[in-house]
């Protein structure tokens, strides 16, 4: 077995010993508002206000609204960059100003 599958296989069964719940899917499957928002943690009206302001790419299959989880993930890594980022300089800006 490659080391890759051996290592993905024990973050598999560390992650359900915790209790969570584990899905694998190909990072072409396309998903719903809903699915893509709970992944997200965000509500499906934001999902929606996002993916309209073209944050995210998405299409259209009949009047359904389908996004590629790829673009879900990518998404979601971007705000824990930013996100990481602006935390970075609060603490930052803390330390200038020895508020501790």
């Amino acid at each position: 077995m490659p080391a890759a599958a051996l290592h993905l296989l024990v973050q598999i069964l560390a992650e359900m010993a915790q209790g969570n719940a584990v899905t694998l899917m190909p990072t072409q499957a396309e998903l719903t508002t809903q699915e893509a928002a709970d992944i997200l943690n965000v509500s499906r009206p934001f999902l929606v206000h996002i993916l309209e302001n073209g944050t995210i790419p998405f299409h259209k299959v009949g009047t359904r609204r389908r996004i590629r989880l790829h673009d879900v993930l990518a998404y979601k890594q971007r705000r824990y960059t930013a996100r990481s980022a602006a935390l970075d300089e609060l603490a930052a800006y803390d330390q200038e100003l020895d508020l501790e």
